[in-house]
């Protein structure tokens, strides 16, 4: 096995922390979607990445400037996300026909996710993977014809009631992009 020696190490990792200067953040990887959050107003108030990872994507959500507490959070079927309401992103993204919730014995939608919560600071994470689905191609695309969106929801999902879950109304969305 060689050795690396220091300077060889720093020509291989000076590149690397190079674009991270240059972007001022981590840039998704390839196969990889993202979505800038903005609520009704049109702040900014957070992002979506999904990744593709084997035949799964897993999906990961910050957010901020939201109520504490629990807050469903969805994939929709359609990347539009015109104010206020935000119901040009459509309903949950179901490519397989399911039902809704992660606790319907019928279910889930594709894009059914966790509930995020969210703290005393306004602040909040989610990771999940979504078995079964990609970025785009194959059989159940995100990206596909009229793209897809992510949307927080003003309250928490239920899990269970079919079409949404009773999570309230829609209170920030951001449209995917390839990344």
């Amino acid at each position: 096995m060689p050795i690396l020696r220091p300077l060889a190490l720093a020509v291989m990792v000076t590149p690397l922390f190079a674009a991270c200067a240059t972007t001022g953040a981590a840039t998704p990887a390839p196969g990889a979607a993202q979505a800038v959050l903005k609520d009704a107003s049109g702040a900014t108030v957070g992002q979506a990445t999904a990744q593709q990872r084997g035949g799964d994507l897993l999906v990961t959500v910050t957010a901020s400037n939201q109520t504490p507490g629990a807050h469903g959070v969805h994939i929709h079927m359609t990347g539009d996300c015109t104010p206020p309401g935000f119901t040009t992103a459509g309903g949950h993204w179901n490519p397989t026909a399911g039902h809704h919730g992660l606790s319907n014995p019928q279910g889930p939608h594709k894009g059914d996710l966790p509930n995020l919560d969210v703290g005393s600071n306004g602040q909040g994470t989610l990771s999940f993977s979504v078995p079964g689905a990609s970025i785009e191609g194959g059989a159940n695309p995100l990206l596909d014809a009229d793209g897809a969106a992510f949307v927080i929801h003003g309250g928490p999902d239920d899990m269970m009631s079919d079409p949404a879950g009773n999570s309230g109304p829609r209170v920030a969305c951001g449209v995917f992009q390839k990344q």
